[in-house]
């Protein structure tokens, strides 16, 4: 089983549209795909709740005790730090970084990066980080912005996600991305193709 953690500190800064839809473009891809919602608001779990039986399935972790499957996605809550964020690495082989375009959400990116880049996991090279700039197109100030700020961290940008409904109703429905007929996603799923390439990655 491979693991992605979802993970920032800050609130709002889009771990749970990342989350359900990496799980629903892997379960898309028909792999076994179960979320585990770590965050109180548990708004992973009531998207699962919502998901209409005909589509790829997708399981919550507590939902039985075997295996979960092929991949195993965590949304994890704002403020992650401490014994909890080391518990979580542990268990990531990918962790992805969702940053929002304000002076704030990278500020506070920032911190939790060099923390990340301290723990034992990631300095062995047991998983691999990412970003993904939320609710931002690419060249903008605030795509701009996130590059230079990254530049001393080597790390990828995975995507620039715009800010757009396509995510908020496909939500409201149970449905990702990928559930979607091609052309009301066309777009958005274009911004997706190189972080689905790196989450393919062995």
């Amino acid at each position: 089983m491979k693991t992605i953690l979802i993970a920032n500190p800050k609130g709002g800064s889009g771990k749970t549209t990342l989350s359900t839809n990496i799980a629903g473009y892997l379960a898309s891809r028909g792999l076994r795909v179960a979320m585990l919602d770590l965050d109180r608001q548990q708004s992973s779990a009531l998207w699962l709740k919502t998901r209409p039986d005909d589509l790829p399935r997708i399981r919550t972790l507590d939902e039985k005790k075997d295996h979960p499957g092929d991949w195993l996605v965590i949304d994890s809550p704002a403020g992650l730090h401490g014994k909890n964020l080391v518990h979580a690495v542990k268990l990531a082989n990918r962790i992805i970084v969702p940053v929002a375009p304000s002076l704030f959400d990278l500020d506070a990116s920032r911190d939790f990066l060099k923390t990340l880049a301290e723990e034992k996991n990631v300095r062995k090279s047991k998983c691999r980080i990412g970003i993904v700039g939320m609710r931002m197109e690419s060249r903008t100030r605030a795509a701009q912005a996130l590059e230079y700020f990254l530049a001393s961290l080597d790390l990828p940008v995975l995507a620039y996600l715009r800010e757009t409904q396509v995510y908020v109703n496909a939500a409201f429905e149970g449905k990702s991305l990928f559930d979607l007929p091609h052309y009301l996603a066309e777009r958005e799923l274009e911004q997706w193709a190189f972080l689905q390439e790196w989450l393919e990655q062995d």
